[in-house]
């Protein structure tokens, strides 16, 4: 379907560039150089338009005072806000202001894509929840993932590449990110989709019972066998086999794991001879397995076979623009689910709350506590005070004597420019180079040591990673683009230097 967006911008390379991408998408791009041209467009042709892209920075009126017109008009649209400059203020005002969603300059038409699409399954009211939670057993596709960050755009990539074979995968994230979602999606993409998809969270099972779980058991095999067991690789036959936390597998079953792996085959505790399976492998784990094999709590040789294709899930921390379309998504499941006779909405200050939260349950804590505020609802929309856990925790909105958040009443309290204070690190720093913070003389990188010879190259370097890791906030697109590399290759430096991406300057023990 063709729709019009309207996109203001006072930088006429920039319009320029957004309309070539809007018209390779299928739209209609309609220009407009400030807010108050913005304005008599919409006035013109309003009940044409249905995306706007607005720009925050620009003279005569800005940004913001644009939402704030389109608040007294009631105007409906969604507004796509591009920030280039400012830190967390800015995108909590904007959010605050109505926002739909924001993306950082220069957009990737890829992201901007994104962004358009689920702001038009709003305008078009299409995007409804399904009813009640998704089963456990039931199909996961990549489509049903939903972001607008290209993190997770390049993982939804990488997982359909590794669906088209019976590579090995393992993915790497933090607990919560959605490794089985994406687990899922894979072997639903795959030719094994109408197969079983068996899992097992190595973390749960007591260790003398996770040998009989994975490989099964005869009748009689040990003490308390009263019957046989056929394990989860004979369940997954065919299909897939998703390993949750494999790191904590004791290495005695890594070894059998290791033959299952290489040669295809189990060994079923009490039978004479090996069973053959078919299975394809899934892995997850919350650690750095790399760590785990140069500490001996994990096997070398069985870590080269399943690392073939690994695929790292960012933290919702590092990818904040997910949150508010995940955010909609579950108010709309949820609200479905619990059979809501009216529409239920998300405030502005509600979705400036949680999206300025770090959520360090990542995904899982999210879904939970929406899931909660869905329930306890009672107006027609969510606010700030339906979020009080939350809003206790992020600097500069607590709780009112009642209990009662007071994000919603109180204004934005922005840091003094003048006071010696640092942003919190939830969002990149967009501030240019040429801030007080890149001058200082503190930030620069020493060329010789202390007994007065030249540092060696891969010390200075993984000094200048560290330092850009804390300047960007973690933001690892940011961090590549600045440093010239790709980031895949920061990954590998990362491990080779042993950086914790979320501590950079913590030193490696």
């Amino acid at each position: 379907m063709t729709a019009h967006i309207l996109v203001i911008d006072d930088d006429p390379v920039q319009r320029r560039l957004l309309k070539n991408m809007i018209e390779r998408f299928g739209h209609v791009a309609h220009m407009a150089e400030n807010g108050r041209a913005g304005l008599d467009l919409l006035d013109r042709k309003g009940g044409l338009i249905n995306v706007i892209l607005l720009d925050l920075m620009m003279p005569e009126m800005n940004g913001s005072a644009f939402l704030d017109a389109l608040a007294e008009r009631e105007n409906t649209i969604p507004v796509i806000v591009q920030t280039g400059q400012g830190g967390i203020e800015t995108v909590v005002m904007a959010m605050r202001a109505g926002a739909f969603d924001f993306v950082v300059k220069p957009v990737s038409p890829e992201r901007l894509n994104v962004a358009v699409g689920n702001a038009l399954k709003m305008d078009q009211r299409e995007g409804r929840g399904r009813s009640g939670r998704r089963g456990r057993s039931e199909a996961v596709h990549f489509d049903d993932i939903v972001s607008a960050s290209s993190e997770m755009l390049r993982v939804i990539e990488l997982g359909r590449r590794a669906a088209q074979s019976n590579i090995p995968v393992v993915l790497e994230g933090e607990s919560g990110v959605g490794k089985e979602m994406v687990a899922r999606a894979i072997q639903a993409a795959s030719e094994r989709a109408n197969k079983p998809f068996v899992t097992v969270n190595c973390g749960a099972i007591p260790h003398n019972l996770v040998e009989s779980i994975l490989f099964g058991h005869e009748k009689g095999a040990f003490t308390g066998a009263t019957e046989r067991h056929t394990g989860k690789f004979m369940e997954a036959d065919g299909g897939t086999l998703f390993l949750d936390e494999i790191g904590d597998l004791p290495l005695e079953v890594q070894v059998k794991l290791l033959r299952a792996v290489q040669q295809g085959e189990i060994e079923t505790i009490g039978a004479r001879f090996p069973q053959k399976v078919n299975v394809r492998l899934i892995s997850a784990t919350n650690r750095d397995l790399i760590t785990e094999v140069r500490e001996g709590r994990f096997r070398e040789d069985l870590y080269y076979r399943l690392n073939v294709f690994p695929i790292t899930i960012p933290a919702l921390r590092r990818r904040k623009e997910d949150i508010p379309v995940l955010v909609r998504a579950f108010v709309q499941r949820f609200a479905g689910e619990q059979k809501l006779a009216r529409p239920l909405g998300v405030s502005a200050g509600a979705m400036a709350l949680l999206t300025a939260y770090d959520w360090p349950g990542n995904i899982r804590q999210l879904e939970n506590a929406i899931f909660r505020a869905v329930v306890l609802s009672e107006g027609a929309e969510l606010t700030a005070a339906d979020f009080p856990q939350i809003a206790a925790q992020v600097p500069g909105y607590g709780l009112a004597e009642g209990g009662a958040a007071t994000w919603e009443a109180a204004s934005v309290r922005l840091p003094d420019p003048t006071a010696d204070t640092r942003l919190p690190s939830v969002y990149p720093d967009f501030r240019p180079a040429e801030s007080a913070e890149a001058a200082s003389p503190e930030n620069a990188i020493s060329s010789v040591d202390k007994g007065g010879h030249v540092r060696k190259l891969a010390d200075v370097e993984e000094e200048l990673i560290r330092f850009a890791l804390k300047f960007y906030h973690g933001q690892m697109s940011q961090v590549a683009r600045k440093l010239g590399i790709g980031r895949s290759t920061l990954y590998r430096k990362l491990k080779d230097y042993g950086i914790d991406p979320d501590d950079p300057m913590k030193e490696a023990a």
